[in-house]
Parts: C-alpha cells; structure tokens; sequence
C-alpha cells in the first residue's frame, strides 16, 4: 500500500471531504428555507371542578369475591 502523502492522493481526500462538507451545507440551507412554520394551537384545559355523584353500592357487589380488587374512584 502506498502512502497518499508521497503519490499525491491526499489531494483527493481532501476534496472528497470538502464536497462532502459542501453537500451537508447545502441540504442545511435547502431545508431551513423549504420548511414552513406550523402554527400551533395552545391546548387550554377547564379548570372547573365538578361534583362527583357518590352512587352506593348494592351488597350483592360486595359479596363478589375477585381475585382483583378495583379502584373505588373513577377518574
């Protein structure tokens, strides 16, 4: 194998890296220019609470036995 410094290759290294540069810039500049701004919309969220109706259970629930035991709240 030769050494690129003493055949004059390293000329050509050099410029495959610079056009690879060139190229990176220029995909850089056609993306900043070709993309739009989205507006987007804040989300506001109600901040009113609302009374939760308590429902009684019957006791035929309470006699089922599960093997999982659920959340009493529902949110």
């Amino acid at each position: 194998m030769e050494n690129p410094f003493e055949s004059g290759h390293i000329k050509n290294y050099i410029l495959l890296y610079a056009s690879i540069v060139v190229i990176m810039i220029l995909f850089f500049f056609a993306t900043a220019l070709f993309q739009k701004d989205e507006q987007i919309q804040r989300k506001v969220f109600s901040t009113k609470i609302e009374n939760k109706k308590v429902v009684k259970k019957s006791s035929q629930d309470k006699n089922k036995t599960t093997r999982f035991k659920l959340i009493d709240v529902n949110y």
